[in-house]
């Protein structure tokens, strides 16, 4: 999730498109703090584990 946001914030930039720019960052955000819950070890959704 956060290399698909990276990816879409870099086409956002390149292509001066403000809603994939926006939707990057946000699904950036999300996958670190998935990351962060998950390295803590709690559970997310009911799954130990994110894949």
């Amino acid at each position: 999730m956060i290399i698909l946001g990276v990816i879409l914030i870099l086409i956002g930039i390149l292509a001066k498109i403000g809603i994939l720019y926006t939707i990057g960052a946000i699904l950036a955000v999300v996958g670190v703090i998935f990351w962060i819950l998950g390295a803590t070890g709690n559970a997310i959704g009911g799954r130990n584990h994110w894949y």
